[in-house]
């Protein structure tokens, strides 16, 4: 995951690129290539860390590029889940409840 929780003016385009990247075009991409195989295999499943999609401002006034790239990775899951479920591929998120433990997060947080 590419985490930075900076406002619209302070993020720069860059960092923007590297957190859809990562994050949304990322779990899009991987899910893509692996249907096709998922699609022979006996229990097939997609499981993504995400966040709920929970529409309030408080989640987007502060940092509104890094929650557009982590919802996108909720939609990806709800997309998916609807797409493939013909073909009987579960596609389902993990939604936290607190932040995880990560090399990013811990970065952020200064430690």
């Amino acid at each position: 995951s590419a985490i930075q929780l900076t406002g619209t003016l302070e993020t720069d385009m860059k960092r923007y690129d590297l957190m859809h990247q990562i994050n949304t075009r990322g779990t899009f991409l991987v899910s893509k290539m692996c249907i096709p195989h998922l699609k022979l295999a006996k229990n097939p499943h997609i499981l993504n860390l995400a966040p709920p999609l929970d529409m309030k401002a408080k989640w987007f006034k502060n940092h509104v590029a890094y929650t557009m790239a982590k919802f996108g990775m909720s939609m990806c899951t709800l997309g998916m889940s609807a797409e493939f479920a013909g073909a009987g591929i579960a596609v389902n998120s993990l939604w936290p409840i607190s932040t995880i433990d990560t090399a990013a997060v811990r970065n952020l947080l200064g430690g």
